[in-house]
């Protein structure tokens, strides 16, 4: 059993000095930290990781769905990314993207000025080898409010993000295979990145974020796939603290049709590895074919249980 270290401290100054608006709100990670007796790693903080492993790759890849909800409002004050798509690959080309409670970017392909629009969603994908840049000539954005950049600060990368007021409930991201097109005498294909907001209804429910384009014109999804919660940091919130909210990943979706699982797993990065590491503060369970991830205090992690398996069942 995972025990969880209270401090009547943290109690007192929770009950004393919490707004009671804010659902997410809870001692700041020093103040934790210090009560447990802990060294808190650098910020980004990926609190829990979410493996799927499939029967098998997909062919002639299309499409890629997930699920997310989220229990209570995180206002943006928090650096919180939920993200649906923690690591894929098609092709051996890596991607990724979510929503986030702080979208940041350049505000055009012209204008490299970095902006903070506030919430929104993202879509990145990696060169190749992730060492070779890729330009902004594989990045199509869906409107004026979009941002883009390129850059090599975490593997070179090429990405599109949009403006998306999200808050409690539940959505869908996506990527959709779109147009093919000739390129140097090569096929390199567009994906389509879209957000659909389970509350709405009609034209307003969807919201594309933006396209990417890939090397090639048919696609084999890998054997397995990925979601995270991650706790970050930007110029706008350099520390931010960790919100207290309960997030729930669907079964993974390809090309339309839910994926063979063989079995999912949960991992917490260690706090004492440096630049990869995350204080202990999330548990991770099973509801039925759902993941579902409880983000809230810090605690001292039994070392046994940083890995374990999820027990989803998928519905009949």
């Amino acid at each position: 059993m995972i025990q969880f270290i209270a401090s009547t401290v943290l109690l007192s100054l929770t009950a004393a000095t919490f707004a009671a608006d804010d659902l997410c709100q809870q001692p700041s990670p020093e103040e934790m930290a210090a009560a447990l007796g802990i060294t808190l790693p650098k910020r980004p903080w990926h609190v829990a990781n979410i493996w799927w492993d499939f029967e098998k790759p997909v062919e002639h890849f299309t499409s890629l769905e997930m699920d997310v909800t989220v229990d209570r409002d995180v206002p943006a004050t928090y650096n919180l990314y939920v993200s649906p798509c923690g690591i894929a690959k098609i092709n051996g080309l890596q991607f990724y993207g979510g929503i986030q409670t702080n979208i940041n970017g350049w505000a055009s392909k012209e204008n490299h000025e970095r902006v903070f629009p506030g919430k929104g969603a993202i879509f990145s994908r990696w060169s190749a080898d992730k060492k070779t840049p890729i330009g902004l000539e594989h990045a199509q954005t869906a409107g004026p409010d979009c941002l883009v950049e390129s850059a090599g600060y975490e593997g070179e990368f090429a990405s599109v993000r949009r403006p998306f007021a999200w808050t409690k409930g539940t959505y869908t991201w996506s990527i959709t295979k779109g147009k093919t097109e000739q390129i140097d005498g090569k096929p390199a294909t567009w994906f389509i990145c879209r957000v659909k907001d389970h509350a709405k209804t009609g034209a307003d429910a969807t919201v594309e974020v933006g396209s990417l384009r890939f090397e090639g014109d048919d696609f084999s999804f890998w054997a397995r796939h990925s979601a995270f919660v991650e706790v970050y940091s930007t110029a706008k919130i350099p520390r931010s603290n960790i919100p207290k909210v309960n997030v729930t990943f669907g079964w993974p979706r390809l090309n339309g049709e839910r994926a063979a699982v063989k079995k999912a797993s949960a991992y917490y990065p260690d706090p004492t590895k440096g630049a990869t590491g995350s204080p202990d503060c999330a548990l991770m369970t099973a509801e039925g074919e759902n993941c579902v991830v409880a983000v809230g205090p810090m605690f001292k992690r039994d070392e046994a249980t940083r890995r374990h398996d999820l027990p989803i069942k998928k519905a009949q």
